[in-house]
């Protein structure tokens, strides 16, 4: 095991608080975090690829240990932007994409601004560009999207609370998965609330309902340029059950695809079984014999 080092960095007059694991000159793999989380979901798979990979994972801002400025574009398109700058910043020009929930529309987007960036796709539970393919979960969600945009504001944010939190970590597993995930997760996480990130977090729920219209960009990426992908996934998932993830076959014909027994949060029930799929994968396709980036940024 390769230990974490912690930092900060300035992208875009913002400072970014960024997890990072492995050798400088090793090939890349980014790791944007979901909701309600931040890079601390990431915590324990980076060690244990961090031998032969550089493992990089930013809190976004409104997130983690980052700032939460007022002048900055809570959406997924702001978080693509910053996502943009932060490897540009890191001088880094070619990465592997870990895309989990809301990372996942927004490291896609970050994928359709420099395709040719993209090494691989490793998929897990990540939310998908397919409508038919949603869990029950989502039909909660969309329920709000036929009230006026100031009431479903305010049943967005009556959801935000830490109980809803404990409840989007622990998701439809089993009792005995459940146990194996740690109260740290929504303890940690609801302790870095305020109210100007709850704010930030109802436009980012709210803004599901837009980001619905880009389900075909998503979709058109990757049938036009098919990364190799691995999709690895826990159906015990209220929002992306076991048909979420075979729909990504649909434009990914030639992706891998394992079922694991586990849900959402697969790096806090089923490590083991990731870390060692993962590493499979990207020897294959992103290999340290191939690839070499550079570092380009100075950083504290």
């Amino acid at each position: 095991m390769q230990p974490t080092t912690h930092r900060h960095v300035t992208v875009n007059g913002i400072d970014i608080f960024y997890r990072e694991a492995g050798p400088e000159n090793a090939p890349v793999v980014l790791l944007p975090h979901g909701y309600p989380c931040s890079s601390y979901e990431f915590r324990n798979l980076m060690p244990g690829l961090a031998d032969r990979w550089r493992l990089l994972a930013p809190d976004f801002p409104g997130a983690g240990y980052s700032a939460t400025p007022d002048a900055f574009d809570y959406s997924f398109d702001g978080y693509a932007s910053l996502l943009d700058g932060f490897v540009k910043t890191l001088g880094v020009q070619r990465f592997a994409l870990y895309l989990h929930d809301f990372g996942s529309p927004i490291g896609t987007r970050l994928a359709i601004k420099a395709p040719e960036r993209i090494a691989a796709l490793i998929i897990q539970n990540g939310d998908i560009p397919y409508e038919d393919a949603l869990g029950p979960k989502y039909a909660e969600i969309e329920k709000s999207w036929r009230l006026p945009l100031s009431e479903m504001r305010l049943k967005v944010a009556e959801a935000i609370n830490e109980e809803t939190f404990r409840g989007e970590f622990l998701n439809d597993v089993r009792p005995e998965l459940a146990r194996q995930i740690p109260p740290d997760l929504w303890k940690l996480h609801w302790s870095l609330m305020t109210p100007k990130r709850k704010e930030v977090a109802i436009d980012l729920i709210a803004g599901l309902k837009e980001n619905r219209a880009w389900f075909p960009q998503h979709r058109n990426y990757l049938a036009k340029h098919r990364p190799p992908t691995l999709i690895v996934w826990g159906p015990q998932d209220g929002y992306m059950p076991e048909k979420s993830a075979r729909a990504y076959l649909r434009n990914l014909p030639d992706a891998e695809l394992h079922l694991l027994d586990g849900g959402h949060w697969l790096l806090e029930t089923n490590l083991d079984e990731v870390l060692s799929l993962v590493r499979d994968f990207l020897g294959r396709v992103h290999s340290p014999d191939k690839i070499s980036n550079r570092r380009g940024a100075s950083v504290n």
